[in-house]
């Protein structure tokens, strides 16, 4: 049993949902990074995701296209990214840890290299944004011999054939994009997420999170109630933007900001009820 599985099967016993964070590896740059994702879950986050700072970001929001853009810009690639991870799992051996990004990057870097680093790294899981199930074979067939699952995105949009082929391969957890267009852009209705993560419970086990324009305390704390995880991105990445575009003390200062952030969101998540 991985560290996903096991997160997920505690808060079951506890009927709660779980806090992930969102940032993107080596943003505003890789030391500073390094920092604020050590940080993560003493202030509340359950897991994290750890995007991987790829050029062309196409289902991201202006936020984290810039973070990708600054994090490239201070040499960051895949091979720092799992340096991080590395990094991390020398002080913290629980919490999981999900890659986030493209395909792209991992096709340039080798496949098998890639997931066999990252397991030694200690990854737990993928969210590959542009690999859909019919394109998956290349990497599932490396992924399979290991214990990382590969986490699959679901959307408004998806109907009963296509999350039949969705679940083939997928494990962990699913990943239900609350809204239609880019991450962090405009809020989900808490009904339309209540009435998917309910149709998602009649398809499959797997726990549900809800990402995608979630950037309250007010949201978390309402839809805490149905989903297993709720997943915070763009709202994170924005603290960044924010301090990185003034002076050095301030850069200084985000590590403390994003954790005053991430223990409110904390607050907001409640028992879970029957839906």
């Amino acid at each position: 049993m991985n560290r996903i599985s096991q997160l997920f099967n505690i808060l079951k016993v506890n009927n709660k949902s779980a806090l992930g964070i969102f940032i993107t590896a080596g943003d505003p740059e890789m030391e500073l990074s390094q920092k604020i994702l050590n940080s993560l879950p003493d202030n509340g986050a359950d897991f994290i995701e750890l995007g991987m700072p790829f050029s062309d970001p196409m289902a991201d929001g202006p936020a984290i296209q810039a973070s990708s853009l600054r994090a490239l810009k201070k040499g960051m690639n895949l091979s720092k990214t799992l340096l991080m991870v590395s990094r991390f799992r020398k002080k913290n051996t629980q919490t999981p840890i999900i890659l986030m990004g493209y395909f792209n990057p991992i096709f340039r870097f080798g496949v098998k290299k890639f997931i066999n680093q990252a397991q030694e790294a200690g990854v737990d899981g993928f969210i590959i944004v542009d690999l859909p199930p019919e394109e998956d074979d290349e990497f599932f067939i490396h992924l399979e011999k290991s214990s990382m699952d590969l986490i699959r995105l679901i959307t408004p949009t998806t109907d009963e054939n296509r999350f039949k082929k969705i679940l083939k391969n997928a494990s962990g957890f699913l990943y239900y994009v609350s809204i239609t267009g880019i991450t962090g852009t405009k809020k989900a209705s808490n009904k339309d997420i209540k009435d998917a993560v309910l149709k998602i419970n009649n398809y499959s086990d797997l726990p549900v999170a809800v990402g995608f324009g979630i950037k309250s305390k007010e949201q978390v704390s309402k839809l805490s109630k149905y989903t297993n995880a709720i997943v915070i991105g763009s709202h994170i990445v924005k603290i960044i933007e924010n301090s990185s575009t003034k002076n050095s003390v301030a850069k200084e200062k985000i590590v403390e900001d994003i954790n005053a952030e991430v223990k409110n969101l904390s607050l907001g998540i409640k028992y879970r009820v029957k839906i």
